[in-house]
């Protein structure tokens, strides 16, 4: 699977929330920009999630140095 960063998983959001919001869409394409779109919502909280870790790690090493 090939890896998706985090502002262009943000921007394929971005795109299937303005088909959404179109008029005609069927239901079945409908229901794989959904399905697509809550893989992206995952990934990006993933990386939140990983960034927020190694901002974390890095200041407490930051503090600890200081002590």
């Amino acid at each position: 699977m090939k890896t998706t960063s985090y502002n262009a998983a943000l921007e394929e959001l971005r795109q299937i929330v303005e088909e959404l919001q179109g008029e005609n869409i069927d239901i079945d394409e409908l229901a794989a920009k959904v399905r697509r779109a809550s893989e992206l919502i995952a990934l990006c909280r993933e990386k939140l999630r990983t960034a927020e870790g190694d901002l974390n790690t890095l200041w407490e090493q930051d503090n600890g140095s200081h002590s």
